[in-house]
């Protein structure tokens, strides 16, 4: 069986081109359509110029994928980075949103230095110290802070400057006040994405949803004549209405240059001594490549040849992809899921579909930005906030309730930190509060970042992996590169008798290694774990050693 996979595996490089390019020129032209509005919304919803999104997707595209570790993943801009960019544009900028945005740019380039170093010396494997309950607080916390923020695009009103606390307490105000045209063209927006979601027909889900939420809004822009600037009263005839007077024009759609080559900007560093700008970097490198790391090792699971991306060689590619993003003026770039997923959906074989993404990008801003012009704002923002409510959706935190109830906790604390203070200092707190729980379920603090495990030999060759203490997202790292070493097609026995503690993050772990591992040829067997009790029905759930007394 694994010798007919390596028959029909596809052919990468050249050679791949040649034989797959109709699967990926066809694959990559769909996900084009996906990743064009998006570009946009997240460029704008970032602070910087619509134009960015489209520069970081072409980059990802034609170079990135020439030089990428992995197979079919698409890498751009993506929602995820949106709250760490716009942060950045406005700490930097204060008040000047050019100054910000060249300063931002300037972060950029820095940061992906640390991502192309943290490639060469293979430090993609720390993804693994973030406990996943963590990584989906994070991103659930993203998902609500675009919705609060993309709402009012949506309604065609502008909120007051303030905090996030503030731009949430606006949203009824936004509502009760909403600029009807605009409105109807976000509301419009909304209803399509949630009825393509709940489609069955796979001929019409081959029609990307984006793509009929940016036509539809075109037609309603030219309907509702947005090129010109002028006066709409809502219900005219009413004349007690008339405070909800309203004027709409071009300022609702998107402003982009007949020229191309005029969308290139570049960084300012004059900011590079500055606490602030070190923030911004750490925040955009951090972010970034966990985002990143993340969603190549999901996509691996979804590619129907079972490929596994080099990560670190992956990393290196998408920092040499942000250092020319952001050297031109670019938003920073990771492998993102939803193109990602949709280029496997399409059919794609190989990196060339990511390369014809970014070439259909190029070719379509080039001859036709007067048609990207004509795209309302509106339009773009239910993108964003469909996106926003898929990261923090309520099946994601009945999702994480199932684990158990310790992973709800660090999954509602880390959102609320986040949401209160900012993303690096959110993780952090969910990581902290994770510890303090290990702590008191018995975890020594010399096991806190220091596994025990032994290895032996057995007479029939099979490997036996003995693991003492508490085996937990913080110390596991040296096992899981340990077993990274491992030849392939060993019959593996990993005996958890004497572990006290496994946490989630640990068993989510050997699970997809026996996956993988037995996917290619081996055995894995996990004995001891019938003397544990398990935080929760969740076969993954974290599990402690059952305190025997003695009679």
């Amino acid at each position: 069986m694994i010798h007919d996979m390596t028959v029909d595996m596809p052919k990468t490089g050249f050679a791949g081109l040649v034989a797959h390019w109709r699967s990926d020129l066809l694959s990559g032209f769909l996900v084009f359509l996906i990743a064009l509005p998006l570009c946009l919304g997240i460029s704008m919803a970032s602070g910087f110029p619509p134009s960015s999104g489209i520069i970081t997707a072409i980059i990802g595209g034609v170079i990135v994928s020439r030089c990428s570790g992995s197979f079919v993943t698409i890498n751009g801009p993506a929602a995820g980075l949106i709250v760490v960019v716009l942060d950045a544009v406005q700490s930097l900028g204060e008040g000047d949103a050019m100054a910000g945005y060249r300063y931002t740019l300037a972060a950029i380039v820095v940061a992906s230095v640390i991502q192309i170093l943290m490639g060469v010396f293979k430090a993609g494997r720390l993804s693994s110290f973030f406990p996943a309950a963590v990584v989906h607080g994070m991103l659930a916390a993203i998902g609500i802070i675009i919705m609060a923020k993309q709402i009012h695009v949506v309604l065609g009103v502008t909120p007051e400057k303030g905090s996030l606390f503030s731009t949430i307490g606006q949203i009824p105000s936004s509502f009760m006040n909403l600029n009807p045209e605009i409105a109807i063209i976000g509301g419009m927006g909304l209803t399509i994405l949630i009825i393509w979601s709940k489609l069955k027909n796979k001929l019409l889900k081959m029609i990307p949803a984006p793509l009929i939420v940016v036509l539809v809004g075109i037609g309603f822009g030219d309907f509702f004549d947005l090129n010109h600037e002028h006066l709409y009263l809502f219900l005219p005839d009413a004349h007690f209405l008339a405070h909800h007077e309203e004027t709409v024009g071009p300022r609702f759609l998107v402003a982009i240059s007949d020229n191309f080559a005029s969308s290139f900007h570049f960084p300012d560093f004059s900011k590079i001594g500055t606490g602030e700008f070190w923030e911004a970097v750490i925040a955009i490198a951090l972010v970034g490549s966990l985002e990143s790391l993340l969603s190549a090792m999901a996509v691996d699971k979804l590619d129907p040849y079972q490929r596994h991306s080099n990560l670190n060689k992956d990393l290196t590619a998408v920092g040499i992809g942000n250092l020319l993003a952001g050297s031109l003026g670019g938003l920073p770039m990771i492998a993102e899921i939803v193109r990602s997923s949709a280029n496997v959906n399409n059919g794609a074989k190989t990196g060339w579909a990511n390369f014809f993404h970014g070439a259909f990008l190029l070719l379509f801003v080039v001859c036709f930005p007067r048609l990207i012009h004509s795209i309302p704002l509106a339009a773009l923002a239910a993108l964003l906030v469909f996106t926003g409510f898929r990261l923090a959706s309520p099946r994601e935190f009945a999702n994480v309730m199932g684990i158990g109830k310790e992973q709800l906790l660090m999954f509602v604390v880390t959102i609320i930190s986040v949401i209160a203070t900012d993303l690096l200092v959110g993780v952090a707190i969910g990581i902290f509060v994770k510890l303090c729980i290990h702590v008191l379920h018995g975890v020594k603090l010399r096991n806190l970042f220091k596994i025990h495990f032994t290895q032996t030999t057995k007479s029939d060759g099979a490997v036996l992996i003995k693991i003492q203490g508490a085996a937990i997202f913080s110390n596991f790292l040296s096992l899981k590169e340990w077993l990274a070493t491992l030849e392939k097609g060993k019959t593996l026995i990993f005996d958890n008798s004497h572990v006290t503690l496994l946490d989630h993050t640990v068993m989510e772990f050997f699970h997809e290694f026996q996956h993988d591992y037995e996917s290619q040829g081996g055995y894995c067997e996990f004995i001891g774990l019938e003397h544990h009790e398990a935080f929760s029905s969740h076969p993954l759930a974290a599990r402690r050693l059952r305190v025997i007394e003695a009679r």
